[in-house]
C-alpha cells in the first residue's frame, strides 16, 4: 500500500509539471502507456484476449472511468496544485461507497464513518484556506488555455477574435503583486 501511494504521489507531482499541456492528450498518452503495460503483464501470465463485446465494454468503462477522470484531474492540477487536487480526487471512493450503500441497502461500519469525517475535515481545511502574500512571478513563456486576467496581460501577434478562454504560446513579464492564490500553474513559488 505504501509503495502504491508513493508511486501515485510521484506520478501526481510529475504530471503537475506538464499540466499546462493539453489535458486530453496527456490523459491519452498515460492511458496508452498504462494499457500497454497491463496488456503485456496479462500476456506474460498467459491471459487470452477477451471477446470483442467484452473488450468494447471494458474500453468504454476505461474511457469514462479513467480517461475522462484523468483529463479532469490534469486540469485540476493546473488550477489547484497537487495537494488540493489529490485531496479532492481522493473523495471519489467515499462517494462511490456511499452511493453503493444507498443503492444496495447495506450499512457502513464505524470505520467508514470515521474515515469519512477525516476526509471531510481535510477537504474543509483546503476549501477554507486563504493564502495571500506578496510574491514574484518570474518571466515565463508557455502555452495553456487562459483568459486575459491579471496574469495574462499580453498582446497577440495573430488575428484574435476575442474568444476566451483561448490557448497559444504567450510570455509573462516578471510581476510582483499580492492576492489570494492557490499553487496553480502561475503560483509555484517558495515562501
Amino acid at each position: 500500500m505504501a509503495g502504491a501511494c508513493l508511486c501515485w504521489a510521484l506520478d501526481n507531482n510529475l504530471t503537475r509539471k506538464i499540466s499546462a499541456g493539453d489535458s486530453v492528450k496527456i490523459a491519452g498518452i498515460k492511458g496508452l502507456a498504462a494499457g500497454t503495460v497491463n496488456l503485456c503483464v496479462a500476456a506474460a501470465f498467459g491471459a487470452g484476449l477477451p471477446a470483442p463485446q467484452t473488450a468494447a465494454a471494458a474500453a468504454l468503462v476505461g474511457l469514462l472511468g479513467y480517461g475522462v477522470s484523468l483529463a479532469l484531474f490534469v486540469m485540476a492540477l493546473r488550477q489547484l496544485g497537487t495537494a488540493r487536487t489529490a485531496a479532492y480526487f481522493s473523495t471519489a471512493p467515499f462517494i462511490g461507497a456511499a452511493t453503493s450503500f444507498a443503492l444496495l441497502g447495506e450499512a457502513p461500519d464505524a470505520l467508514f464513518w470515521v474515515a469519512s469525517l477525516l476526509m471531510a475535515a481535510g477537504v474543509a481545511l483546503h476549501l477554507t484556506e486563504r493564502h495571500r502574500h506578496l510574491h514574484r512571478h518570474e518571466a515565463l513563456t508557455h502555452i495553456h488555455p487562459h483568459t486575459h486576467d491579471e496574469h495574462h496581460r499580453h498582446e497577440h501577434d495573430f488575428a484574435w477574435d476575442g474568444a476566451e478562454p483561448h490557448s497559444h504560446t504567450h510570455e509573462h513579464d516578471p510581476l510582483d503583486h499580492s492576492h489570494a492564490h492557490f499553487p496553480d500553474i502561475h503560483h509555484r513559488h517558495s515562501h
